[in-house]
């Protein structure tokens, strides 16, 4: 695709040591050259060979603005597909902002957010989800989610969605080849080999939509409750967790009456721990408030961490499991932490979780918030409820919404496709629904797509990318 703007943008942000330049369109060179001088008396940039960097001064007719190095890009072999040029300068916002103005009296256009990958999108440098992956690259603040977003902008994700359509289109071609012949009641589509088809499509593409939940919670955190009656403990472990002083602790029944909420990465896994209002039947009403918002908490989280002290009757602790479990869902992780573990009067932790009715799932950790004795084996069991398995052997996993959304739609035309075989419906309306999967599919890559997708997608990305 031809664009005729030349777009120019500030691609580093603040001020720093260095900062960079970047310009892109059919006139890039005739933009730059005016404002270039290079150290090489009569080299002219534009007569320069693609991939090469050159020396010389930004000036202002003859005022010197300042030292730079210009990187050449010629289309198609640059990240937009267009020709690009990038301008590394030092970083005063004054020098960037100059540079930004003789850009653009020249004929260049300040960019939009985004409109350099949107342009690569355009140019097919990439497609829609790998443009999207660029973005979460960017924002990536773990090595888990910078896996999971360099796996995507590979093209790990998309060549699964081609597969998939390339699949299906064969058996729609051969179904609506069907129809053409109508009258003669011929069928060149094999129905058990299109039941088989759409049943194995269908299990990739649930497969893809159930890897969501885990690329959600590794691109934007594990959210991680910390729950439990008062003063057994919470703010304590929240503070041993996080290895600083993050909540106010007092032997003061009541004291965090709002969630605290904070961040650590643990193994290349952001977790966000979650200390909130102590759990108890109480009259003070922003107190309640803050309990209020524990169960929003609750429902909010992946795993929850129920904290007990280690001298509670284990009926008491039986109790609080059943009431907890009442508000979890299935995919949620219930911990048993029990506290206090350095005050309790028999030595072993076998004693004190022989009478704990533990449900299959669950799991229990004994520690002392205060010692800081056996957080490290609280951290292995909260590395083990992260299904990790996946992101190790390098399987796609997605973590974009809208991604789920689209296999979600193509999920349930696949559904209606096998219960179109099953009831043997006319074929213009099994016809229909295969091509309702292919649009669903081809809404992630961009093979379907319009403006105002395309403008939601890019309107979130940083000027300059």
């Amino acid at each position: 695709m031809i664009l005729e703007s030349t777009i120019c943008a500030i691609a580093t942000p603040g001020n720093g040591a260095l900062s960079i330049l970047r310009v892109s369109g059919p006139n890039t060179f005739a933009i730059v050259e005016p404002i270039f001088k290079s150290a090489q008396k009569g080299k002219i940039i534009s007569e320069q060979l693609p991939n090469t960097i050159h020396f010389g001064h930004i000036v202002d007719e003859d005022e010197i603005i300042d030292e730079v190095l210009v990187s050449i890009f010629r289309a198609p072999h640059s990240y937009t597909g267009e020709d690009s040029i990038e301008i590394s300068c030092h970083g005063s916002v004054y020098i960037q902002q100059k540079i930004m103005e003789l850009l653009i009296e020249q004929g260049a256009e300040s960019a939009k957010p985004g409109e350099f990958t949107q342009r690569a999108f355009l140019n097919g440098k990439m497609d829609l989800s790998q443009a999207e992956a660029v973005a979460d690259l960017i924002a990536s603040e773990s090595k888990a989610s910078h896996a999971v977003a360099m796996q995507q902008m590979r093209g790990g994700f998309s060549q699964k969605i081609k597969v998939l359509r390339d699949r299906l289109l064969h058996f729609i071609s051969l179904v609506e080849l069907e129809l053409d012949f109508s009258e003669e009641d011929v069928e060149f589509a094999d129905r058990k080999e299109l039941t088989k088809l759409v049943t194995d499509v269908k299990e990739l593409v649930d497969s893809l939509k159930d890897s969501f939940q885990l690329g959600n919670v590794l691109k934007s955190g594990v959210p991680v409750a910390i729950i439990g009656r008062p003063n057994v403990g919470k703010s304590t472990l929240l503070n041993a967790l996080l290895n600083e002083e993050r909540a106010i602790v007092s032997e003061i029944e009541g004291t965090t009456r709002d969630a605290i909420e904070d961040t650590v990465v643990i193994e290349g896994i952001t977790f966000r721990f979650i200390d909130t209002a102590g759990i108890r039947e109480t009259a003070d009403t922003i107190e309640n408030l803050g309990i209020r918002k524990t169960y929003q908490k609750i429902d909010q989280s992946s795993i929850i961490m129920l904290l007990v002290e280690a001298s509670d009757e284990a009926e008491l602790i039986n109790k609080s499991l059943v009431a907890i479990r009442k508000q979890l869902k299935d995919s949620q992780h219930l911990l048993l932490v029990i506290n206090k573990s350095d005050l309790a009067e028999t030595d072993t932790p076998d004693e004190m979780l022989s009478s704990i009715q533990l449900e299959e799932s669950e799991k229990a950790v004994l520690i002392s918030a205060n010692k800081q004795t056996g957080i490290s084996k609280l951290v292995s069991l909260l590395l083990e409820q992260i299904n990790l398995g996946s992101l190790r052997h390098q399987d796609v996993i997605i973590s974009n919404i809208r991604h789920f959304n689209a296999l979600n739609s193509a999920s349930e035309s696949l559904e209606r496709v096998l219960s179109g075989l099953t009831e043997q419906i006319p074929q213009d309306l099994l016809a229909q629904d295969i091509r309702g999967t292919l649009h669903y599919l081809g809404e992630i890559t961009g093979e379907v797509t319009t403006d105002e997708i395309l403008g939601n997608i890019f309107k979130n990305f940083c000027i300059g990318k």
